[in-house]
């Protein structure tokens, strides 16, 4: 019976294994993963996309700095270090960044079920103790005395567009595979959203389909310049995570409200010049094609066969605009847990085990320092979350490479406490 069962086996879970296998190799852990040939982050392998933070904030390297499956060993490995080296870049390709990992998924993969969806979690007897057995969709069952999930977060789709039902309609996560599928060249293409994501689609969208009308459909006044401020990328720091997880929850909002420009609704400069420029230089050739929709809300939203139909109004004047696009691209971002409008109480998968552990005063759940969710009693084993946790551990639990191998080995560490790892 395996010790630690893991659901998901993206970036978060795949640095576990690896703390894991280098710090408590007799541990016995297994993972399941809903995909049959995972690529990270596969809908946004844009041209040119980069990943927006240091290469050595990797999967292992601020945990082991020796660890074989740092980012520049890949490098090694692969015969490119010195080439790299030479790039006049900033960051990291996001193209290559996705073949180092998986390179890395590569080493673990006897370790890994691909293809199992997960139907049920049920907390059962697993070898005479209290444990997790899970049923996928196939019927099999696998059993853990701890569970982690490691899923990442639901793709937040705004209303009214939760609503639809459309090929016409995808969220950034499916950008790629969506816009290659496509019969034919869309004449308009809608884009909604502020994020880094949603200026980055606009400018492949105007490259793709360079006689297409594409307009981005923003709520505020105008797209944002991130905060990269070093002062404010401190958190991003292992001491800025221990101090966001002792906060107040009036605290933790007044922290989130000045750390959110650092990863949320706002994007890097070279991505804002460049686009700024290209509608700058369209309007000089007397024929714009992309444009930036500021202070507007989508209302309604109605698809058919061949696009989708929107009301868009204007948040100051209230004035309402009747639009129309083949395809509507959402890079709204991603659902944190929480009890308001825009989070999810606590991860889906977990529905069938989660009035076993603990909510606060807020409607949080809630987690430990080591991420563990911590139950009514004893007699519930541990389940800890990898890579959702914002809601209690801050901006570095944002969904980024920033913090990952550190909170491995604070996941590793809670295994150890509970006599697992």
């Amino acid at each position: 019976m395996n010790d630690l069962l893991g659901i998901g086996f993206g970036p978060a879970n795949l640095s576990l294994a690896i703390a894991l296998q280098e710090d408590s190799p007799r541990t016995a852990a297994f993972f399941l993963e809903s995909e049959r040939d995972p690529v990270w982050q596969g809908g946004m392998l844009l041209d040119g996309s980069n990943i927006q933070n240091h290469p050595s904030r990797d999967l292992a390297t601020l945990r082991n700095p020796r660890s074989h499956y740092s980012f520049l060993n890949y490098l090694f490995e692969q015969g490119r270090l010195v080439e790299h080296l030479n790039l006049p870049l900033e960051f990291p390709l996001r193209k290559e960044y996705a073949q180092y990992i998986r390179w890395a998924t590569d080493h673990f993969r006897a370790q890994v079920e691909f293809g199992a969806r997960v139907t049920d979690i049920e907390i059962a007897d697993v070898d005479g103790a209290p444990g997790y057995v899970v049923t996928c969709s196939d019927g099999s069952r696998h059993g853990g005395r701890a569970l982690v999930l490691g899923t990442g977060r639901t793709p937040f789709v705004p209303n009214p567009f939760d609503a639809l039902d459309s090929p016409r309609v995808c969220h950034l996560t499916r950008y790629l595979q969506t816009v290659r599928s496509l019969d034919r060249a869309p004449e308009s293409v809608a884009v909604i959203g502020g994020s880094q994501s949603a200026v980055e689609i606009v400018l492949d969208l105007a490259r793709r389909f360079p006689h297409a009308k594409v307009v981005n459909y923003i709520r505020q006044y105008g797209l944002r310049l991130k905060d990269t401020s070093p002062f404010s990328e401190e958190g991003f720091f292992p001491a800025f995570t221990d101090y966001y997880f002792k906060a107040t929850r009036s605290g933790k909002a007044a922290l989130d409200a000045y750390m959110r420009p650092t990863n949320y609704s706002s994007s890097d400069a070279d991505v804002l010049h460049e686009l700024y420029a290209l509608i700058y230089e369209q309007r000089l050739d007397g024929e714009q094609r992309v444009f930036v929709r500021g202070n507007t809300e989508v209302r309604t939203a109605e698809a058919h066969g061949s696009g989708v139909t929107f009301d868009v109004q204007e948040v100051h004047t209230k004035d309402v605009a009747t639009e129309r696009a083949d395809l509507v691209v959402i890079a709204t971002g991603f659902r944190d847990l929480g009890p308001h409008p825009h989070q999810e109480p606590y991860p889906a998968l977990a529905g069938g085990v989660i009035d076993r552990f603990q909510f606060d005063a807020d409607g949080y759940l809630v987690v430990e320092s080591d991420y563990s969710l911590r139950p009514y009693d004893d007699s519930t084993p541990p389940l800890f979350l990898n890579g959702l946790c914002e809601s209690s551990h801050g901006i570095g639990d944002a969904g980024s490479f920033s913090l990952l191998s550190l909170r491995a080995a604070t996941i590793r560490d809670g295994l150890r406490k509970q006599g697992i790892a």
